[in-house]
């Protein structure tokens, strides 16, 4: 068995791909194992990235997950660790990324790790500890209104230290942009104040490289996925297109959407201005008749989508305004509505693979998770960008035995206004 160089723990599906995004960019051969797996990865790799669905379970059992994982990618002879997490810092005062970095910590025994969602490219910054995305700060991003993880503080510092025992500093502007040298002075002048965590400033991909050489001697590391477009050259690794490698594309196209984000409602509209069908599903429609889980839903889309398959790509969403997603919560729950939407999007996009859906996009963190689950897909091979964070895969699974199925799964905040038709156009 080939050891694996680099061992990465996401704590969601979409999550999971964009690092191993920016990994295989970079020149590593990654595999993407969605949950922990039972055997070892059959295919030659330098990083496993383990993809939970644990941002927005409890703190305690998104802990044991992620040290499941991290057992099983030390049994793969990983030399160094990632817990990768959103880039909008997705969580609440109870966790979970405090609670899972500090298990993490204890579990390898370390007293030090870092702590960045930094991704320029996806306009996520970090200064003085504040994370902006775009020009705002994230509280007035548009993610103070998310559904399951509000964001209303954009001082990192403040927001790891509530979910936190150990105490949280900051690795500044000032010192990131003088590189290796004055980046690891400064984690060792915070150990010894007995900072066990520190927030590090980037404002763009060359405040990642120079960080990045700073970190090869950690055991742990803790980002968005960023910080991975510099780790492959700690490994000796460099860019290559055979890391990239996909099989020929077939079959038919088609797209489901169930994030609420700003980018994805304006993607979908996009996709429908453009003149290409489109059919939006209620979440209140499913909430109403919810007799086997979407089960009139499902069977009503899937017969509306099979006579418009053979035309091009169809776009079947249920993204909705936050009002209406509190109006659902508020009669339902939080946790039921969320689980009942994403279930009938899974049993949509399973009925679209039966119908030769070959080549399929997922948008919204917690669909995608719900999809790969609903298609039986244990394992991913990452290939090339669409956009900044967001690559096309390729998985083998029961429901596409004709050569597997062609996957994308987008966070909801990815991608420009065309993204979902121009998704398509990429893949060759």
């Amino acid at each position: 068995m080939k050891k694996i160089s680099l061992g990465c723990i996401a704590d969601d599906f979409t999550g999971a791909t964009d690092l191993a995004n920016n990994l295989v960019r970079a020149g590593m051969r990654v595999v993407q194992a969605i949950g922990v797996p039972a055997q070892p990865i059959e295919a030659d790799a330098d990083c496993v990235v383990v993809a939970l669905k644990s941002r927005t379970i409890p703190a305690a059992e998104a802990v044991q997950q992620s040290l499941a994982a991290l057992r099983w990618l030390q049994t793969q002879g990983a030399e160094q660790f990632y817990f990768k997490y959103c880039s909008t810092f997705d969580s609440t005062a109870q966790g979970n990324i405090g609670p899972v970095t500090e298990a993490l910590m204890d579990a390898l025994g370390t007293d030090f790790s870092i702590a960045t969602p930094a991704f320029p490219d996806n306009q996520r910054t970090v200064f003085k500890g504040h994370l902006f995305v775009g020009d705002v700060l994230l509280s007035e991003s548009g993610m103070q209104n998310h559904p399951l993880t509000p964001m209303t503080d954009a001082n990192l510092v403040r927001v790891l230290q509530a979910q936190c025992q150990r105490k949280v500093g900051l690795i500044d502007y000032r010192v990131v942009v003088q590189g290796e040298v004055a980046i690891v002075a400064r984690i060792a002048e915070l150990r010894a104040q007995g900072v066990a965590i520190a927030v590090v400033d980037a404002v763009s991909n060359a405040d990642l490289l120079r960080l990045a050489p700073a970190l090869k001697n950690l055991p742990l590391l803790t980002a968005g996925s960023g910080v991975a477009i510099g780790l492959p050259a700690n490994f000796g690794l460099a860019p290559s297109n055979t890391a990239s490698a996909l099989p020929p594309a077939q079959g038919l196209q088609a797209v489901v959407s169930g994030s609420c984000s700003l980018a994805t409602n304006r993607q979908v509209q996009a996709f429908a201005q453009a003149g290409r069908p489109a059919l939006g599903i209620d979440p209140l429609q499913i909430v109403r008749n919810p007799s086997t889980p979407g089960g009139n839903t499902v069977a009503r889309t899937l017969a509306w989508a099979a006579p418009l398959l053979a035309q091009g790509p169809v776009l079947i969403y249920s993204s909705a305004h936050a009002d209406t997603v509190k109006l659902v919560q508020a009669q339902m729950g939080i946790e039921a509505a969320g689980s009942l939407v994403e279930t009938t999007l899974a049993a949509i996009a399973q009925g679209l693979v039966n119908l030769g859906v070959r080549q399929l996009v997922v948008a919204g963190g917690e669909t995608s998770g719900a999809c790969v689950q609903a298609l039986g897909i244990s394992q991913m091979k990452i290939g090339p960008q669409i956009d900044p964070g967001v690559p096309w895969c390729h998985a083998q699974t029961a429901v596409a035995p004709d050569g597997g199925l062609h996957l994308t799964l987008k966070s909801g905040n990815f991608g420009t206004d065309d993204f979902f038709s121009k998704a398509f156009s990429q893949l060759v």
